[in-house]
């Protein structure tokens, strides 16, 4: 029987969320829900040589009105782009694989992609060719209200915990830039993980994955 699961759309999204990529047959994507503030939508956290660091995209607020997050547009009244890049760079430029990996992020940061949910996906696709996963993600057609399959929508997210929330998972210890100044970071954007482990990050995450 195929096993599914339901997630949000997040912008580099953490370790957590990849996993489900591995543990799940089919992952699908819902798009027609109403977006919310902080949550992996528009946020990532990456370790820097001050520590962890949230790095947000802004978007366009419409007030009084409620927007589906397929509609949610990015906002570049801000260089963001030039800041969220020269934050990963400082943070990741001496990594093993950064310099492997790193053009292809590049022009996602210099291209000016009008909506939150595409900009999402093309860092997905560059991700998912480095860890090789091999399924691409389904997009909902209508607000799965009542989804059939592991549900994550309200579970990965920076408000709930995943040790209490999401028993399926368990992160494992990798190297990290800088842990000699920091015990180790779990759940850190999957960037963390790539630019640290390159080729080795599948199998890191098919670890922090439990059977239950």
């Amino acid at each position: 029987m195929t096993q599914r699961a339901i997630v949000n759309t997040a912008y580099l999204a953490p370790v957590q969320y990849y996993s489900k990529f591995l543990l799940y047959d089919d992952i699908y994507i819902e798009q027609f829900d109403s977006y919310s503030k902080q949550t992996y939508r528009n946020r990532c956290r990456i370790l820097g040589a001050n520590g962890p660091l949230n790095l947000t995209i802004p978007v366009v607020k419409e007030s009084g009105k409620k927007t589906q997050t397929k509609d949610v547009r990015i906002d570049f009244a801000t260089e963001w782009q030039k800041n969220h890049w020269r934050s990963i760079f400082s943070a990741y430029n001496s990594s093993p694989f950064f310099e492997f990996f790193a053009d292809d992020f590049i022009p996602l940061y210099e291209k000016k992609e009008k909506f939150l949910i595409d900009f999402n996906h093309k860092l997905h696709r560059i991700i998912s060719e480095h860890i090789e996963l091999n399924q691409e993600p389904k997009y909902t057609s209508t607000f799965e209200k009542k989804f059939e399959g592991a549900d994550y929508r309200n579970i990965i997210t920076p408000k709930k915990p995943y040790q209490q929330y999401d028993p399926s998972f368990n992160p494992v210890k990798y190297t990290q830039t800088f842990d000699e100044r920091f015990d180790f970071q779990p759940n850190l954007s999957i960037i963390d993980l790539l630019f640290n482990n390159g080729p080795g990050s599948e199998e890191i995450l098919t670890n922090c994955i439990n059977k239950l």
